[in-house]
């Protein structure tokens, strides 16, 4: 069968390209800008890429237009696909219908850390002999791909609550089917296509409504937002989790930066994880990943055992390059929430050295300004910061950080971030990049900059 993929170089699409191609298919793809990291993975894999939105690119007919969530009316090749009357179906859906079928699903959804918990449960059933297929949204370092296919029934997917296509306005996750739901967490998000909370909820509440009665569903014990879907009705066992609160799995003895911890099952010390990454968050998402593990049969001390050879996902806290004494991360944060656990977790690990965070409001929700009361607040542990602010963001950028004070600069390019930190930065910072897109490429370009500083 041929497939052709509009919005194939998103990290979802280009999963189901990747697996669309295992499964023996002819997989050609379209999208709006085609470059490096998934146009190289795509193109490894023999998948014909075509940039823009020619309608030449669906002739000759594919047998199927799988259609990606950026897409929408008015767009040539939809519109042609429409008017020609193909066959199309939403990235989702394909999935569901011809690779999820009849497997063993385990679904991580929530506002943060899906991309990393999906990313460790994965390697934890990998490491257990398990040979799960699987489709993040991410690319996990332990596997070097975010999709295959796998050889066993378990599929382990991130599960998105953003909607399926122009077509569909049900959330991805309600295709999915897990037997194995983790619920991280829950908060406002996606302003653009969500009016408020509540119809998150609901949607969350569509999910919970397919996991069956002998599966799990694996949620935190102090999230007010998630108890009230569970609320809502729930047919499925449910098992808590947390760092620092009474919960079926809980961390004890902890670090204080996080990157040792007890992990206790049941009232029951099962094992000490001592491993590479840090922060309360990543504690939580090990416990929900462990938890889904033994779900699937895989013991909690070889749970435990695996996490300790866990590679953080590319862009979580990615050491991108040490200069003279000066250390740059890149993270994918753009939500007040996830900015203040990585700054708390990266300030546990630096102690009294300098932190300068570097924010590209980029996330739909973030440039409408819906979190523009709470962002402040969410960079109090870092001591500089300085916030990408183009003519094209939604709200007043100086007077929503005016209570950072002389600690914040407002900076209308990337030229001038550089500029900044030029004069700035000295031995001893680290340096933080948070942004959910490219950022024009400016982690190579201020590394770049140390070096000829040096």
């Amino acid at each position: 069968m041929h497939i052709h993929i509009l919005g194939v170089c998103g990290t979802f699409m280009g999963g189901i390209a990747q697996i669309a191609t295992a499964l023996g298919h002819r997989v050609t793809g379209s999208d709006a800008g085609v470059y490096p990291p998934m146009s190289t993975q795509l193109e490894a894999a023999g998948i014909d890429l075509m940039e823009g939105w020619d309608p030449a690119h669906l002739q000759p007919e594919p047998d199927m237009v799988v259609v990606g969530n950026a897409l929408s009316r008015g767009n040539p090749m939809v519109e042609y696909m429409l008017d020609r009357g193909l066959p199309y179906t939403s990235g989702p859906q394909w999935l569901a219908e011809h690779v999820l079928q009849g497997r063993w699903v385990l679904a991580v959804a929530g506002t943060h850390g899906k991309t990393t918990t999906a990313s460790m449960l994965a390697w934890i059933l990998e490491h257990a002999g398990l040979a799960p297929g699987f489709l993040i949204g991410g690319v996990p370092r332990n596997f070097g791909c975010s999709a295959r296919q796998g050889e066993t029934p378990f599929f382990v997917v991130e599960a998105d609550e953003y909607d399926t296509a122009f077509f569909d306005k049900r959330s991805k996750f309600v295709h999915y089917h897990p037997r194995t739901l983790v619920m991280n967490n829950l908060e406002f998000d996606h302003a653009d296509i969500f009016d408020d909370l509540t119809q998150i909820q609901r949607q969350f509440h569509h999910l919970v409504r397919t996991v069956p009665g002998s599966g799990l569903i694996i949620s935190p014990a102090n999230d007010h937002n998630l108890d009230e879907v569970l609320e809502m009705g729930c047919w499925t066992p449910v098992e808590r989790f947390s760092a620092n609160a009474g919960a079926t799995w809980q961390a004890a003895d902890a670090t204080a930066d996080g990157s040792a911890f007890d992990v206790i099952c049941e009232g029951r010390k099962a094992g000490r994880l001592e491993w590479s990454l840090t922060g309360e968050h990543n504690v939580n998402n090990a416990l929900a990943a462990l938890a889904a593990a033994r779900h699937a049969g895989v013991p909690v001390n070889a749970g435990i055992e695996a996490l300790a050879g866990f590679r953080n996902v590319k862009r979580r806290m990615e050491l991108r390059g040490e200069v003279d004494g000066i250390r740059l991360f890149d993270d994918f944060a753009h939500h007040p929430t996830a900015i203040e656990t990585t700054l708390a977790g990266l300030r546990n690990q630096v102690g009294d050295g300098r932190i300068i965070a570097i924010l590209e409001p980029r996330s739909n929700t973030m440039r409408m300004g819906i979190h523009a009361d709470t962002l402040p607040a969410s960079l109090n542990k870092a001591d500089q910061v300085l916030l990408y602010a183009p003519s094209s963001l939604g709200w007043d950028a100086q007077g929503v950080m005016a209570p950072l004070g002389e600690r914040c600069r407002v900076l209308d390019s990337t030229e001038a971030i550089i500029g900044h930190l030029a004069d700035e930065v000295r031995a001893g910072d680290t340096l933080l990049v948070m942004s959910n897109g490219g950022f024009e490429g400016i982690h190579e370009r201020i590394l770049d900059m140390l070096e000829r500083r040096k």
